[in-house]
């Protein structure tokens, strides 16, 4: 049963690789003669890998400028108000 359930899985794999999507593949299994219970199985087993060697993305810190006169209090910056009136 292990087999069986193992060859789903690299059928799947194979054929993610290639650009078919899980859907049209779990159809293709369904008319080649496996149970649902099974592809459905081997599904889940194949999300819990691909999650598992999903690579972990970091977030890039955003970049803040704050200018501070000699009393450590904080400047504020204001427009112009032309560049208000003639903003893009």
């Amino acid at each position: 049963m292990e087999s069986y359930r193992k060859n789903i899985l690299e059928y799947l794999k194979k054929n993610i690789k290639k650009g078919y999507t899980l859907e049209s593949l779990k159809w293709a299994l369904v008319g080649q003669g496996y149970s649902k219970p099974s592809i459905e199985r081997a599904i889940s087993e194949l999300n819990k890998e691909l999650a598992r060697n999903a690579p972990i993305l970091k977030e890039k810190p955003v970049i803040k400028y704050e200018i501070f006169d000699e009393n450590d209090n904080p400047i504020i910056i204001k427009n112009p108000w032309w560049k208000k009136i003639f903003k893009k």
